[in-house]
């Protein structure tokens, strides 16, 4: 098809570059304004896009062209593309519109544009808006990309703080989305994506304070999500229900709400097998991994926020590079729960170190006393006192040895009258008087012999009270212990 009438130099130059993809070059810097010689309508890239220029034999026709200044509207809504698109350096007017159509693979490489629309977009190529500015959103809900997504020092900027900067819903990327070096001012939704060559996005600033920086529930990667070396978001960063097949990495990341009250980190009910939460500083704002199941958690004790939501997560491996205190760890959570005691007891125990996997069920049973009413907190307390809740029945023994001695050095100094005839009393000794009054049986006999007197009485009836409360304590604590559920931990 001859070139049509009314072109001009330079859409003349792309129109007859274009049967054998030669690059036509306008400019090697944005252009500061609309230049006669740089100047291509939008119309035209359309009509070569959906073949209405001529293509030559043993030559890809292609539409390749830097340093223009685009004007209207690149609309190929609904079309099929069989041309590669490559503009470098262009000023686009007006937002591009691909929504719906089929092409190969598009590249915008630091241009300038009010937006992009890739809605329902099917492209076998790779899509690069790589080193663009964009003032406006980037629209891709429901894209299937075949080769992958670019959007490598990228600068977006949403049109207002109610929008998106990128906006995306059930997006398909097979060969990886990288969204690296880039920054991003506005909310980033990947809801319901599938990443299957992975998502990278190391050194990429996310900037939205108080409201969602990143939305990726229902978020599938496969081999990995890097959000590391340099990553922040500032913002919330929701993964709610995502799965994360590989690695899930916030190495030397920063995250920060932007609010102390929102969640920094959002990723409840996930899926993982790793979870590297290894980031630059202190998470700013709150974290919950409820209800999540990861088969490695690799973390950093200094990296935990004040307030963690743990319950339900479930893990098979714990690492600390700086061996971090478990126990301060799962009571950051400002409502108790049991089952993250019980868990990190479970794992404790699983990897043979009972005594921390104790540790960790005395916290449990210490922490559960802010929920009791008072009388709760009080037997709370003598359960913990005395036999630390049946885990440690050494405390028992040590306060009866106390006691055991504390009572004989009164009944030596302030012995007891006898209230038996001469012929049935036994002779009085003070260490078996005491073991009658502290022990809840009469074994030995002392205890309705002789009878304390004056000051001593009072101590008498504190040993006889201490005794049924200490067997009490010994016989609760044993059976906490000996519970399946307990020992399970």
């Amino acid at each position: 098809m001859p070139q049509p009438p009314g072109l001009n130099h330079a859409e003349r130059r792309l129109w007859a570059a274009f049967p054998t993809g030669a690059k036509v070059v306008l400019g090697d810097d944005l252009p500061a304004g609309p230049l006669p010689d740089r100047i291509v309508r939008a119309e035209i890239i359309t009509q070569l896009l959906l073949g209405a220029g001529e293509t030559r034999p043993g030559a890809v026709a292609a539409v390749r062209l830097r340093g223009a200044y685009v004007t209207g509207t690149l609309d190929v809504s609904g079309g099929r593309v069989e041309h590669e698109l490559r503009l470098e350096q262009c000023r686009l007017v007006e937002h591009p519109d691909f929504s719906n159509a089929e092409t190969r693979q598009l590249r915008f490489a630091d241009c300038r544009m009010p937006g992009f629309d890739g809605g329902g977009l099917r492209a076998d190529g790779y899509v690069s808006l790589s080193g663009s500015r964009i003032d406006g959103t980037v629209k891709l809900p429901r894209a299937v990309i075949g080769g992958g997504l670019r959007m490598n020092r990228t600068t977006i900027t949403a049109p207002d703080p109610e929008a998106w900067a990128v906006f995306t819903g059930g997006l398909v990327v097979e060969a990886g989305m990288f969204v690296q070096e880039a920054t991003i001012t506005g909310g980033m939704r990947l809801v319901g994506g599938r990443m299957n060559g992975g998502l990278f996005m190391q050194g990429t600033s996310l900037i939205n304070p108080g409201r969602i920086a990143l939305d990726a529930q229902n978020l599938v990667v496969e081999d990995a999500a890097e959000f590391s070396r340099g990553f922040s978001a500032l913002g919330t960063v929701r993964l709610r229900s995502a799965r994360f097949n590989g690695i899930l990495s916030f190495s030397r990341g920063r995250l920060d709400s932007g609010d102390p009250g929102r969640m920094a980190l959002h990723a409840s009910h996930i899926v993982a097998d790793e979870l590297l939460l290894l980031p630059e500083g202190k998470i700013e704002g709150r974290v919950s991994l409820s209800y999540s199941r990861i088969k490695l958690i690799m973390d950093i004790d200094t990296a935990w926020p004040d307030e963690l939501f743990l319950n339900g997560l479930t893990y098979e491996t714990l690492r600390s590079v700086e061996g971090g205190d478990r126990l301060d760890w799962v009571s950051r959570d400002p409502d108790f729960h049991l089952q993250p005691y019980e868990q990190l007891a479970a794992w404790f125990h699983g990897a043979g170190h009972d005594d921390m996997a104790r540790k960790v069920q005395l916290a449990k049973l210490r922490a559960r006393r802010r929920n009791l009413n008072a009388v709760g907190k009080a037997w709370n307390h003598v359960l913990d006192w005395t036999v630390g809740f049946g885990y440690r029945p050494w405390l028992a023994f040590a306060w009866f040895a106390a006691l055991v001695a504390l009572g004989t050095t009164v009944f030596s100094i302030e012995k007891p009258r006898a209230v038996k005839p001469p012929d049935e009393l036994p002779a009085f000794h003070a260490l078996i008087y005491t073991l009658d009054l502290l022990i809840p049986l009469d074994t030995f006999g002392q205890q309705l012999s002789y009878d304390a007197v004056g000051w001593s009485r009072w101590i008498g009836y504190g040993l006889v009270a201490i005794g049924w409360v200490l067997a009490t304590a010994l016989i609760a604590g044993a059976t906490r212990v000996l519970r399946p559920s307990a020992t399970a931990g």
